[in-house]
């Protein structure tokens, strides 16, 4: 048995950083194989869609959403997307034991340094910790990205509601929609839906002086 762990939406201007962790079993591996779980971005947004609530129901998860607003503020105090980042893989991890034994969680190695081991707190820092380079390989990080980026696309397409626009995926082809939102709604609309500190920010900013 062991605990997988998975972020989405860190590398996108728009939306939510969003973590998700699976507790997977034997018995409950054999399930999620069968239904083709695997890395969220070898899948289609339809098939995550699909997925995604059968992940759900076979096993026990939990989601931590950060939404623009709070990832802002976050930011500015951690001063590092690697540390918030550990910092939301920290929560879960520790929603997840508070009714579950488990002495395993596997994640991807997003840095070098502790950054994760140091954010648990007292259940977390009894199991342990096996961070790997593309660990969505295994079946519960699989899983657990698939949850991730189906919450990331929900929260997103729920953001692009509330404003009256389809906010776009990804960024590197988002300025102008960007752009447009400031032009429609001024500076301040982009704490709201966006991460703040990426470059397209201070580019747009640099094209209204």
């Amino acid at each position: 048995m062991r605990i997988g762990v998975d972020e989405a939406g860190k590398g996108d201007y728009f939306g939510y950083l969003v973590v998700a962790a699976a507790l997977v079993d034997d018995k409950n591996e054999a399930l999620l194989k069968k239904l083709g779980v695997k890395d969220s971005k070898l899948l289609s947004d339809f098939a995550i869609k699909n997925l995604a609530p059968k992940i759900k129901k076979i096993c026990k998860h939990d989601i931590v959403k950060i939404s623009p607003e709070k990832y802002n503020k976050l930011y500015a105090k951690f001063k590092s997307l690697n540390k918030l980042l550990a910092w939301a893989h920290a929560r879960a991890i520790e929603n997840l034991l508070k009714n579950n034994k488990c002495e395993l969680v596997i994640s991807d190695r997003f840095t070098e340094k502790n950054f994760v081991a140091e954010a648990l707190f007292e259940r977390g820092r009894k199991v342990r910790l096996n961070q790997v380079f593309k660990a969505e390989k295994d079946t519960a990080v699989a899983a657990a990205s698939i949850l991730a980026r189906y919450e990331f696309l929900r929260t997103l397409r729920m953001l692009g509601r509330d404003i009256g626009v389809v906010l776009p995926k990804g960024s590197a082809h988002v300025k102008a929609a960007a752009n447009d939102l400031v032009k429609k709604y001024g500076k301040d609309i982009l704490p709201n839906v966006a991460k703040v500190h990426f470059k397209i920010t201070k580019k747009l900013e640099k094209e209204k002086t």
